[in-house]
């Protein structure tokens, strides 16, 4: 969690200049601070147990929290995915402070305890902010589009939720197979079988928009998907680290539904506004379930240390 919050200050120092609206820009630079504050717990806690951090992975990640700022800086609409990836981002970090809540009371660590619940719930508070941020990312994404463009520009996000889906596949296959637990390996088979429905929903919605979803996009995504777990193959806290991520994936998803249903809003495609709120809908209770299955993934963690 340490190297995960330097990631996210290295982000933070930057993403305020680059959203394009006022409050969401506020609402970083607020939450800069917190990351900070939060870095400094960590530290604390770190220091308490006697652990070591590498200065090497620290400058690692924080070039990955760079790297990603220049990324969204390239693309066009860098509000949109700036927040879609903020929220995921949140996500992630409140899953992490959740589970390492658990580790931490089953070592009898009260003090982490109390450190995690406290971030934990200011991670969550920020993804409360983010979500009422979300009409404002949108508008400053695409407030200066003709509307002779919108159609082309919503079968091209079409096409990149497409993408997504099918990376969701992947990473889930991967998941399921390296965390052997009952519990999570049935979410995980629940989460697949709603990926794949939900891929082929949108390849329906595609062809009524008079495209169809692009095989080079698809590609490029499950290539990611399928190695992304190689980062958690040699560490000790596989399952946990897995079931964080996992959950990060569906805050992408459900931010980018998001934002998608919003801009099918702007070019008056009142069907697929609501097609889109129900999907996002059913990636928030995908979510849940992934949340209610990390006891069984803490045990399975600890299985996988001490055998």
């Amino acid at each position: 969690m340490y190297l995960v919050e330097q990631q996210a200050v290295s982000q933070l120092t930057s993403a305020p200049n680059l959203v394009g609206d006022s409050r969401l820009a506020a609402d970083l630079r607020c939450h800069h601070t917190e990351t900070e504050e939060h870095i400094r717990l960590v530290r604390e806690r770190l220091d308490n147990h006697g652990a070591m951090v590498s200065a090497l992975k620290v400058g690692i990640m924080k070039m990955g929290g760079k790297g990603f700022i220049l990324l969204a800086i390239a693309q066009p609409e860098t509000s949109g995915k700036l927040i879609v990836h903020s929220f995921s981002y949140e996500a992630m970090e409140w899953a992490g402070y959740e589970l390492l809540r658990r580790f931490a009371e089953a070592a009898g660590d009260f003090r982490t305890v109390e450190a995690a619940c406290g971030i934990r719930d200011q991670e969550a508070a920020m993804m409360e902010r983010l979500e009422k941020d979300f009409d404002a990312a949108e508008e400053a994404s695409h407030r200066n589009m003709p509307p002779q463009k919108l159609d082309a520009h919503l079968r091209r996000h079409f096409k990149e939720a497409h993408a997504l889906e099918i990376q969701s596949v992947n990473l889930l296959r991967k998941a399921k197979d390296t965390v052997k637990d009952q519990l999570f390996s049935e979410v995980c088979n629940l989460h697949l079988e709603q990926a794949r429905d939900h891929s082929q929903l949108l390849e329906q919605r595609l062809r009524l928009l008079g495209s169809k979803n692009s095989k080079f996009d698809d590609s490029i995504l499950a290539f990611g998907g399928q190695n992304w777990n190689l980062f958690f193959r040699p560490q000790s806290a596989n399952p946990a680290k897995l079931a964080v991520f996992v959950y990060a994936h569906e805050h992408l998803k459900t931010a980018s539904y998001e934002l998608l249903k919003r801009n099918a809003r702007r070019a008056k495609r009142t069907e697929m506004e609501s097609f889109l709120a129900g999907l996002a809908k059913e990636q928030r209770e995908m979510a849940e379930r992934v949340s209610d299955a990390f006891d069984s993934v803490v045990e399975a963690t600890f299985h996988m240390v001490h055998r």
